[in-house]
């Protein structure tokens, strides 16, 4: 519902964490005091807060809108600990990380993580939205991932080089995905070697090794999931 706090100690168990009554936990990360927690908001937004200005102590903490001047009606969507010089996304090391932004619509673009950091409680615009539309995804690009899966609501996959995609700091970026009806459900990046692995409930994680099918260019419609895909229509 909107709430954050931290609590003191190296937290392993989170079904010990608890919360306001009808509130349940979205987001758990490890961090910090001196980190930086970088929020991605479904107005297409980043803001930053230091990890040592957040509540704490025994009580269920304070509404994130206390903090950072986020639009009324919309949500956190994504949240990060802010690596700065950290390899990843096929850079060079101490490079930084990148990530991937989507919207809902199915566009998107990879940005810089160290161009995300906000100075104010404004935070910064990234993801630039139509009427009505809200940005729905923001994740990092693993070490040596080549490869970004696009999934839509109509359950249909596409997989395709993430050299494709531009690097902008800001922009409503590129369609990743077409759809005669619906949008965009989930992304997540890959190494085309390792295959698509994904989450499957009681199941645990399933990985799809022969993905040359679902392989083709940005903007198309892809193929139906693989069999035994994710009923929750999502990959984590």
């Amino acid at each position: 519902k909107g709430w954050i706090r931290t609590q003191k100690g190296h937290v392993t168990e989170t079904s010990d964490l608890k919360y306001k009554e009808g509130d349940r936990g979205r987001f758990v990360l490890h961090a910090q005091t001196t980190d930086k927690l970088l929020i991605f908001a479904t107005n297409g937004r980043f803001y930053t807060l230091g990890c040592d200005k957040l509540p704490g102590g025994r009580g269920h903490g304070e509404p994130l809108r206390l903090m950072i001047d986020l639009t009324e009606g919309h949500d956190a969507t994504a949240m990060f600990i802010h690596t700065p010089g950290e390899a990843g996304g096929g850079k060079a090391d101490g490079a930084g990380r990148r990530l991937m932004v989507a919207s809902e619509s199915g566009r998107g673009f990879i940005v810089e993580e160290e161009s995300l950091i906000a100075q104010t409680r404004n935070g910064k615009q990234v993801l630039n939205l139509g009427d009505g539309e809200e940005a729905l995804r923001a994740i990092t690009i693993g070490p040596g991932h080549d490869h970004l899966a696009v999934l839509g609501t109509n359950r249909k996959l596409l997989i395709f080089p993430l050299k494709e995609l531009p690097v902008m700091s800001r922009g409503r970026g590129v369609i990743l995905q077409r759809y005669a009806k619906g949008g965009l459900a989930d992304i997540t990046t890959l190494k085309r070697k390792e295959g698509l692995s994904w989450r499957s409930g009681q199941q645990g994680i399933r990985t799809e090794s022969n993905i040359k099918r679902w392989i083709g260019k940005r903007a198309q419609a892809g193929l139906v999931v693989p069999k035994g895909f994710s009923r929750a229509n999502k990959f984590n």
